[in-house]
């Protein structure tokens, strides 16, 4: 009988062993691999290159194009569509670009 305990000691033993070593691999291996992620996104954000600079403005409308939009804005008040508060905030737009 205490050879069979002994067996079975020594397998508890060896099975705790390999238990521990294994999940000692297991976060070394994930701390490795979360170092090396973030070497290749930091590496990856100073080789990204800038945002491209916006678009430049399109040139200024002539006038007979903004007077065209002026009557849109007014057609579209009269049919109700637009408030007077709206129609304001518009032209104001319209006429201060």
């Amino acid at each position: 009988m205490s050879g069979l305990l002994r067996g079975i000691a020594r397998t508890a033993v060896v099975a705790g062993t390999a238990t521990a070593v294994s999940n000692r691999v297991s976060r070394r291996q994930a701390g490795r691999w979360a170092e090396q992620d973030t070497q290749a996104y930091e590496q990856h954000a100073a080789a990204a290159p800038a945002p491209p600079p916006p678009p430049p403005q399109p040139p200024a409308d002539d006038m007979s194009s903004r007077i065209a939009q002026l009557k849109e804005l007014g057609a579209l008040k009269e049919q109700g569509i637009l408030t007077e508060a709206e129609f304001a905030e518009q032209k104001s737009r319209l006429l201060n670009s």
